[in-house]
């Protein structure tokens, strides 16, 4: 077990009482909250003006039923989320401008809120066997219930006073609401299956994200001392779990979409923790945590784009504060210069940017909020993540300049998975040549039994083979084997056999791919095919944001413009010999709004066909850079 060392009569006698627990200055203490600098007050104070006129979102039952009737889970996020985030600026410009202006209103929302019969989201509790809406008498914890208890516990201890002053009964219903929603059936249930206690399922972000809020709810609210130390027992057990099981690498399986609420989430578990026992209680120390944070620099691209493996968009917004925080924490320059790097990507005139969360909120504003310095984002050279299986590597460390390419091997039962075991990703000067599509909006088809009829999460729709006409398959078994990872001043490289991943009906014996990054001058992609018996059709897949062009050096891949008029620039060139290969390109329809937001310049497939596929062969496919344009030395 990962938490041996911080021993249950440790957190018992090092637990700050609730009283004694200050980690940030509440409403009362007015110099603290004034020290901050004004444009920050300002903006805080805007947010509560404009969320003080905001439209106080209804959420009626049939918005709930939405999910089992339509599979449409955002009719209700998108009426559900709003209230919690008006709530949470109302509550920062109180603090900011402490006038008692937005008191009103905060209690309004809060009161509201209380009312609610369910804190999470119908995707997370409706069913069609008959669980159409939540059971009010037996309360499920999702990850959106805990955020609200978390949400409420700062409301009240930063403004529990004044609350008070309004009505004495908003403080009290707030505790009995989060105690029999939150900290309740935390603390007498075992079988919600994101604690780990039971062994029903893998553990993933659901966890850390999940245990953090607990462990704020349980650390503010609680009235009852044992009750409370009880509690934040049982969510370092939950949390160890988690942390017991997790890839011993710190890589996220789930992509760096998800790295906010998993890994991140986990550190937030520590800072509570440390809070909490006035440092006794010390997580950052723990190689694992270092590895978690390590996670996010080795899958950065350039800007805010990230290796998008798994259900991730391919650009990303994670909290640069909290970056700072746990670099700083784990002692990892990268994370810190990573945080300060997204951090001035995130100014805008005022010079910061929030999350509409208090718990991450809080933190931001009184430690590493407006750092004067603005550094540049660490672009490590060569990362290899061995239980993950994910290599990544670029020309030369410290820039985005040429060629980055990433690839992955794993298995097909990762959480939030794809069947894409051997897919890879190529950028070049920090811009998207092959891609992952990502994932498109959150339907109830998304995590049912039906997940793979989807196009985005099939192998065909990622950079892989498509062998006699099958596709990978879902599942632990469906894996890459033998992996070598090599490299060196000259080149980075990826070598496994992802067979595994492709069912017996296939009759491939070994599918031997070996992706290489030719430092400054090249990426190559070297298949060679061994199979039990001929194969009747093979065809190669590539996924790309560019507009391909065929032309007599390979296929062109332009990148899209954005005025029509605009001459068009060639970001790289693809070619494929072997096996008498044919191409073909196809667009591909971006229906969803979600992809389409995420790839605004379009998508395109494109297919190398094998005339005549042998028993045994190899492909060999490589991506140059552009040949120099005349014109431009002139």
């Amino acid at each position: 077990m990962i938490f041996e060392s911080f021993s249950a009569s440790l957190v018992n006698d090092s637990l700050l009482p609730r009283d004694g627990l200050r980690p940030f200055p509440a409403w009362s203490e007015r110099p603290a909250w004034l020290a901050l600098p004004e444009t920050v007050r300002s903006q805080l104070v805007a947010a509560g003006e404009a969320a003080r006129q905001a439209p106080w979102p209804s959420l009626p039952a049939t918005l709930f039923l939405a999910f089992v009737r339509t599979g449409d889970r955002k009719v209700y996020e998108v009426n559900s989320f709003p209230r919690r985030g008006i709530l949470c600026d109302l509550v920062l410009a109180e603090c900011a401008e402490g006038e008692g202006r937005f008191l009103d209103a905060i209690l309004d929302a809060a009161w509201s809120i209380c009312e609610e019969s369910f804190w999470g989201i119908s995707a997370h509790v409706a069913t069609s066997e008959g669980r159409g809406l939540p059971d009010t008498a037996a309360p499920e914890v999702d990850l959106f219930a805990a955020e609200t208890g978390a949400l409420l516990a700062w409301t009240v201890y930063l403004l529990g006073e004044p609350l008070a002053g309004l009505s004495p009964q908003i403080v009290p219903r707030i505790l009995r609401e989060a105690g029999q929603r939150i900290l309740d059936p935390c603390l007498d249930r075992d079988d919600f299956w994101w604690m780990g206690l039971d062994g029903s399922r893998a553990l993933n972000n659901w966890t850390p994200w999940i245990c953090s809020n607990w462990l704020a709810t349980s650390l503010l609210l609680d009235r009852e001392p044992q009750r409370r130390a009880a509690g934040v027992l049982k969510a370092i057990r939950c949390l160890d779990q988690y942390l017991s099981h997790h890839s011993a690498d710190g890589g996220c399986d789930e992509g760096p979409g998800y790295w906010s609420r998993a890994g991140a989430s986990a550190f937030d578990c520590a800072e509570i923790l440390a809070w909490a026992t006035d440092g006794a209680v010390n997580l950052a120390k723990l190689p694992l945590l270092r590895k978690l944070g390590a996670y996010l620099p080795a899958v950065h691209i350039a800007e805010d784009r990230f290796v998008n493996f798994a259900d991730a968009p391919p650009t990303s917004n994670p909290n640069g504060p909290l970056c700072v925080r746990f670099g700083l924490a784990t002692n990892n320059p990268e994370l810190v210069a990573l945080g300060r790097y997204i951090e001035a990507l995130g100014r805008d005139g005022t010079g910061f940017r929030l999350p509409r969360s208090l718990p991450r909120s809080l933190p931001a504003l009184f430690s590493t909020l407006g750092a004067a310095e603005t550094v540049a984002a660490p672009y490590p050279q060569d990362t290899w993540l061995p239980d993950t299986q994910v290599m990544t590597a670029r020309c030369r460390g410290g820039s985005p300049a040429g060629f980055f390419v990433a690839v992955k091997g794993g298995h097909n039962a990762e959480s939030h998975n794809h069947n894409d075991v051997g897919n890879l990703v190529v950028y070049r000067d920090g811009l998207p040549l092959l891609v992952d599509a990502g994932v498109g909006t959150y339907t109830a088809k998304t995590f049912s039994s039906r997940r793979y009829e989807i196009w985005t999460m099939q192998s065909a729709y990622h950079n892989l083979p498509t062998i006699d006409g099958h596709q990978q398959y879902p599942g632990r078994s469906a894996c890459a084997k033998r992996l070598v990872h090599r490299a060196d001043d000259e080149r980075a490289e990826l070598t496994m056999d992802i067979a595994p991943a492709y069912p017996a009906e296939a009759g491939v014996a070994a599918w031997t791919r070996t992706v290489t990054l030719v430092r400054g001058d090249r990426v190559e992609i070297r298949d060679r095919q061994e199979f039990l018996r001929g194969p009747g059709e093979l065809e190669w897949n590539f996924v790309t944001a560019c507009e391909p062009v065929l032309g007599e050096d390979g296929i062109r891949l332009m990148a899209p413009a954005e005025d029509p008029a605009a001459p068009r620039v060639c970001r790289g060139i693809l070619t494929g010999t072997g096996e008498a290969l044919i191409p073909a390109v196809e667009a591909i329809p971006l229906d969803d709004p979600r992809l389409a937001g995420s790839w605004p310049g379009g998508l395109w497939r494109i297919r190398f066909q094998a005339v005549r596929p042998c028993t045994t062969g190899t492909a060999l496919f490589r991506l140059y850079p552009p040949p120099p344009d005349p014109g431009a030395a002139g």
